[in-house]
């Protein structure tokens, strides 16, 4: 099995309420996906974090295996997510793949 995790943080010109609808949003929409793409297993977007954090959301998510994260990465159900909830909002994006 192979787990993802992403941390990223949002665009600073963002208002705080701005900034939790677009976490709602990407939690809604990161999580939905699972049932959807071949081999996900898990997903789950934290959008709690404390103040001594330094990322505003954190995707932990778990693959069959490396080649199942793969498709997930071009299956067009990510990629809508990723293009319309995601990456118009997030200044910084830190990953970590990992066999478990």
């Amino acid at each position: 099995m192979v787990k993802h995790v992403i941390l990223w943080t949002l665009k600073e010109e963002l208002s705080e309420e701005e900034k939790e609808a677009i976490k709602a949003g990407i939690k809604e929409g990161l999580e939905g996906l699972k049932g959807q793409i071949p081999g996900l297993l898990e997903i789950q977007v934290n959008t709690n974090g404390l103040a001594s954090s330094n990322a505003d959301l954190m995707l932990d998510s778990t693959f069959e295996s490396d080649d199942a994260l793969k498709g997930y990465a071009v299956h067009p159900a990510h990629v809508a997510v990723a293009d319309g909830k995601v990456r118009p909002y997030t200044a910084s994006r830190v990953c970590l793949d990992y066999e478990i």
